[in-house]
Parts: structure tokens; sequence; C-alpha cells
């Protein structure tokens, strides 16, 4: 039996799995500011897998780097959601979470 298929599904799997719960505590802690620490991480995750000797750690290293990757997209889109209320702001940014809603048109919550 090979189960390469398998643990390179489950690695992924959980891969995808935390990078959307560190998605959202980083929106709220930093803003979309720090997409870049998903783009730094991405980058050296990225190079330990053109490094790695064999097929199913290289491939586990790239999902993972792609899921920081994707990070990058949903740190964006998590301050959407923020803004739409979906999901709790950081009252330290109450200001910037309103003058965004007003930039962009949105009602306050207030």
């Amino acid at each position: 039996m090979n189960f390469a298929g398998l643990i390179v599904g489950a690695c992924t799997f959980l891969s995808i799995g935390m990078c959307h719960p560190f998605v959202i505590k980083m929106e709220y802690k930093f803003g979309k500011q720090g997409w870049w620490i998903f783009l730094v991480i991405g980058l050296i995750l990225t190079a330990i897998s053109l490094c790695m000797p064999t097929l199913i750690w290289a491939t586990v290293f790239g999902a993972m780097a792609f899921s920081c990757f994707w990070g990058i997209l949903e740190m964006f889109q998590q301050e959407t959601r923020v803004l739409k209320g979906w999901f709790p702001e950081n009252p330290k940014r109450h200001a910037y979470y309103e003058a965004r809603r007003k930039a962009l048109g949105m009602k306050s919550l207030d």
C-alpha cells in the first residue's frame, strides 16, 4: 500500500485548517498590515520545499507554503468581514474601522 497521498492530504488539510484561525487572530491583533508575515513564512516554506529530498515532504511543505500565500488574500477579506460585523473588531482600532466604513460608504455598526 502507498500512503503518500493520505499523508499529503492530511497535512494539507491541517495546514489549511490552521491558517484560517491564524488569519482571524492576526487581523484582530495587527490588522491587514500583518499580511507580510504570511508572505515571509510562505517564502521560507517554499525554500524548504525546494530542498526536501523526498517528494512527500516537498509536497507537504509546498502545500503549507501555498496555504500561507492564500492566507494573504484571506487577511484582506477578513478585514471586510470585520467591517460588515461578521467578526469582532479590535476595540483598540475602532477609529480605523469606522474610517474604513465611512470611506467605503458602509453603515456604521455603532
